[in-house]
């Protein structure tokens, strides 16, 4: 899209307060933020003015809806805003000490407002008496009862909107009838939300008209208010209709920032890059990958197809390739990875797969070489001219000797493929010929990463080319996050399972008499040829003590429960060699079940393993789970996934639902994205600042596009961002030197 020449408001010379000013005031700038209250807002993340301003509201109190004490009825549930006008611990009773019973502690308040007096009585909170000393304007939410006559409170909800040594001023919230922002805040810090309220609202006045980034026109096209609005509306919404359009704006351009830098990473990695050329045919016959896809068992489903066709069309491109693959657990993700590697094998070049984990990259290396075995390349130095297709596995177990022989395998082009962990990229590692790097893992990788790929590609002469990179996930993720956390790759989404994989009959046990069935199960499956793992729970501490829960629980399970079954053990603290012995062991069929901690979750793969029982389910993760769930049930026949929990959160019990209500890892991802939010997905993105606070990915998709759009407008129009000076100013708030320096050469 052509872009007009930019007006005035997208400039540097923007009227109005710039958010990098803000970035440079401390927060002691303002009336009354000595020492102590610095001390407080730091607990909270806050020490300058910008993040004051960008530390939102959680939620609203409407002061036009408040019930007043003299409107309470018994039995109702209500919102009243009221002062504590006393406050008393009574003991306990003798009766309650005489029967050898702890007794409860009591803290009762009088609170009041202008209508009536209210007891509010909290049972085994003592420390309620210290948090609502007299004078305290607080919000009590519960249901109402009545107590000898007079109307109470027994353990409401509490947000003190006012300390008892704040006075109190003209505008205190619900108390006028206006809406009141609600503001995180900390344990530890005695700030009330009504005073840091203030503080935002001294800010915000102090501030001024914003200076704003985008242009009446973008503004209008997406439907955004300007940000001197979106600011007011989102800290002092005058009405609740306020909020959202404010919240939009904000959302926006924290989206917009993301989008911008990974629009921009991908931009200068294009400008400098050395791409290869793959041929794609082969005029003596067919091609390695389709001899490759001809040897396979079992056709490509058209998912993977289409993958390939995309990892293809990359390939035989100038520019290197920058791809995500995501695919569900089974979906054949490792398949259309070895079809990218083979087709840098076909032009006399090599290919790395690194995994996360050793253990990861022990099963890749066996998966890859069952799969590539029978494939010959031409070597010219051999009688026939030709060779076996030769691939290494390079962790820290290798020893010495194959070391020593592998990178000269590797420096000679001798060794095609490669798996291993990040150790592939020390500088003891030399390739001959770098063509394809496939990364299996689901977290960014990096530019430091991707720089020192491009140098094992481009070797110590600075002569060769950049390889090219597929990036694969361990677990789907949501695609709206993907687009933000994978915003600088092109897409790829394997979306089909092979044909004849049943779904996992997943149930939810809740007392050990359901838990029974489990075992029953695995009882059966055993005695028809079939295999079972059991988890144990991860268990708080160190891996050692994780390692001795897990041996407890299989020998308990060995004398009791699976009792005359063939019990193995699986741990982190093991030593490898007693690690691979278990494994082979059960692949072999000599353990009927293997007793693990979850360095089984991905990697593992057991044809014959149909039952998969999780103990203590409701302190897994969902991405966990279903990786765990994904080890069984990979040979077409029926298989069952049994999650051991009495749960007891409202968190866990959504997750363990969720769970037994789908097998679908995308939708699992969504329920996960909206259980954990974003912060935690998205945690590990940048070192910089957070990079969301308001945006919502699953209900703000529209945004997640819109922002995506503009961003790539933006830079293709206007490359270094020179007549976006503001948009730049803002980008390097959220993202680190290194980075920026990147990102902003000129």
């Amino acid at each position: 899209m052509n872009r007009p020449a930019p007006t005035p408001a997208t400039g540097s010379t923007v009227p109005g307060r710039r958010l990098q000013q803000l970035a440079e005031l401390p927060v002691t700038v303002l009336r009354g933020v000595g020492e102590n209250v610095a001390e407080d807002l730091a607990e909270l993340g806050v020490t300058t003015v910008f993040d004051l301003v960008t530390h939102y509201p959680r939620r609203y109190i409407d002061g036009t809806r408040m019930l007043t004490v003299d409107r309470l009825t018994e039995g109702e549930k209500a919102t009243v805003l009221a002062t504590v006008r006393r406050v008393s611990a009574p003991p306990a009773r003798a009766g309650a000490r005489g029967r050898g019973r702890r007794p409860p502690s009591r803290v009762e308040l009088e609170v009041a407002d202008a209508s009536g007096k209210l007891k509010v009585t909290f049972f085994n909170q003592a420390w309620r008496a210290r948090q609502l000393p007299v004078g305290t304007l607080t919000l009590f939410f519960g249901p109402v009862s009545s107590f000898r006559g007079a109307m109470q409170m027994v353990n409401p909800t509490v947000e003190v909107l006012r300390g008892a040594d704040e006075s109190p001023t003209t505008d205190d919230g619900p108390a006028t009838g206006r809406i009141y922002p609600v503001y995180p805040l900390s344990e530890k810090a005695s700030l009330t939300s009504a005073r840091i309220g203030r503080l935002v609202q001294e800010a915000l006045d102090r501030a001024g008209t914003f200076a704003d980034p985008l242009d009446p026109t973008d503004r209008d096209r997406f439907g955004l208010v300007d940000r001197t609005v979106a600011f007011t509306g989102i800290h002092r919404p005058v009405v609740e209709a306020d909020e959202e359009p404010a919240r939009r704006r904000l959302a926006f351009d924290e989206l917009l920032r993301l989008q911008l830098a990974l629009v921009l990473r991908r931009q200068r990695l294009h400008e400098d890059a050395r791409g290869i050329v793959h041929p794609l045919t082969r005029a003596d016959g067919p091609t390695l990958v389709e001899q490759f896809v001809d040897r396979l068992p079992f056709p490509l489903t058209g998912a993977q197809a289409r993958a390939v066709a995309d990892l293809s069309g990359d390939l035989a491109g100038a520019l290197p390739m920058h791809r995500l693959l995501q695919g569900d657990v089974g979906s054949g993700k490792t398949v259309v990875a070895v079809a990218a590697l083979l087709i840098g094998v076909e032009g006399g070049h090599q290919g790395a797969l690194m995994a996360p984990t050793e253990v990861l990259a022990e099963q890749h290396a066996a998966e890859v070489r069952r799969l590539v075995d029978g494939l010959v390349v031409s070597d010219p130095s051999t009688l026939t001219g030709d060779r076996p297709l030769r691939v290494e596995l390079l962790t820290s177990r290798t020893g010495a000797t194959d070391r020593a022989a592998i990178h000269e395998g590797l420096a000679a082009g001798a060794v095609d493929l490669v798996v291993g962990t990040h150790a592939l990229l020390t500088d003891r590692v030399v390739f001959a010929s770098l063509g394809v790097v496939v990364i299996d893992e689901q977290h960014r990788f990096g530019v430091e990463q991707r720089a020192a790929l491009r140098a094992k590609g481009r070797g110590a002469d600075d002569q060769g080319r950049d390889p090219d990179l597929l990036v694969m996930t361990a677990t789907p993720i949501p695609r709206t996050a993907a687009m933000v956390v994978f915003g600088d790759l092109d897409m790829t989404v394997i979306d089909e399972m092979p044909p004849g994989r049943q779904p996992v009959a997943t149930s939810w046990l809740r007392t050990p008499l359901e838990a029974e069935q489990a075992w029953s199960r695995v009882r059966e499956q055993v005695g028809s040829g079939h295999r079972a793992f059991v988890v144990c729970p991860l268990v708080e501490g160190s891996d050692k003590v994780e390692a001795a829960s897990a041996t407890a629980e299989a020998e308990r399970l060995a004398e009791h429960e699976l009792a005359g079954l063939r019990v193995g053990l699986l741990h982190g603290q093991m030593k490898p060699a007693d690690k691979e012995q278990a494994m082979e062991a059960f692949r072999a069929g000599d353990l009927d079940v293997l007793v693990s901690t979850t360095v089984i979750e991905v990697g593992v793969d057991i044809a014959d393993a149909s039952v998969m029982v999780i103990e203590d389910a409701d302190r897994f993760g969902i991405a966990q789970l279903h990786q765990l769930r994904g080890r069984v049930g990979r040979s077409g026949e029926p298989a069952w996934c049994f999650l051991l929990s009495e749960a007891g959160s409202p968190e866990a019990t959504a997750r363990l639902e969720a769970m037994e209500a789908s097998t679908d890892g995308f939708v699992l991802a969504d329920v996960d994205l909206e259980l954990r939010g974003e912060g935690t997905i998205l945690g590990a993105r940048q070192k910089g600042r957070s990079d969301l606070k308001l945006a919502r990915l699953l209900s703000d998709r529209d945004l997640v596009v819109e922002a995506r759009s503009l961003a790539v407008e933006l830079v293709a129009a206007d490359p270094d961002l020179d007549d976006h000076r503001l948009l730049v100013d803002e980008l390097r708030l959220f993202v680190d030197e290194d980075e920026a320096e990147f990102l902003f050469k000129s």
